[in-house]
């Protein structure tokens, strides 16, 4: 992987939910509080990258040294990374995106209890695949994704590693979102995994942050 603009490398980081506006009050979203790619943007920073922070509607601050794209949408944030991603040697892709927005955004409130009705229907279509849209001109690039999953969360975790053509996948589970705590297991394209227990959100970033350095090696 070879650093750019005079030597340094440059890493991409998305973190933070996305919002799909049903209309002008109300939207879906999730949990996420954009701590986690925010520590990794951190870290990054720290050892001298050249960091671009593509965020969600977080409250958090933009770490020392980090370019801040902010973005509210999951097809706002396709449009942002695929501009980051042209210069990037590394991402991280750490944003909890929303899988589905409203077909159709109201301009105005969504008004059906005026009209009597107990219940409502809202149809939902699928937001695009943002990862495996960029991952195709991966190169030799590190991509490093997350899966927040429940269940059979090992074998959802290896399958998104392998179809997103990811170089590791981050795995997690729901009460990760908005905690300042994780744990976490790392699986590798390569058959690794490194379980990570009970650490702070900051310690996590600098361990994966610190993946680099083997694939610089290659």
């Amino acid at each position: 992987m070879s650093p750019r603009r005079g030597g340094r490398r440059r890493g991409g980081v998305t973190a933070g939910p996305t919002r799909e506006r049903i209309d002008p009050v109300r939207y879906l979203s999730n949990d996420s509080s954009g701590t986690m790619g925010c520590a990794i943007a951190e870290a990054a920073a720290a050892r001298g990258d050249d960091v671009t922070l593509i965020a969600g509607p977080v409250s958090l601050p933009t770490p020392k040294g980090v370019r801040r794209v902010d973005i509210e949408s999951a097809r706002e944030l396709q449009a942002a990374l695929r501009e980051a991603f042209r210069e990037c040697d590394a991402l991280f892709m750490a944003a909890a995106v929303c899988d589905f927005r409203p077909r159709r955004r109201f301009r105005g409130k969504w008004r059906k209890k005026e009209a009597g009705q107990e219940r409502a229907s809202l149809e939902l279509v699928s937001n695009p695949d943002i990862l495996s849209s960029v991952t195709r001109r991966k190169g030799d690039r590190l991509v490093v994704g997350f899966a927040v999953e429940t269940g059979d969360g090992l074998r959802r975790a290896m399958n998104k590693l392998e179809k997103k053509r990811m170089d590791y996948v981050v795995l997690n589970g729901p009460s990760a979102l908005n905690a300042s705590k994780t744990s976490v297991t790392i699986l590798g394209k390569d058959g690794s995994q490194r379980r990570l227990t009970d650490r702070t959100k900051r310690a996590v970033a600098k361990v994966l942050v610190g993946l680099s350095a083997p694939h610089e090696a290659r």
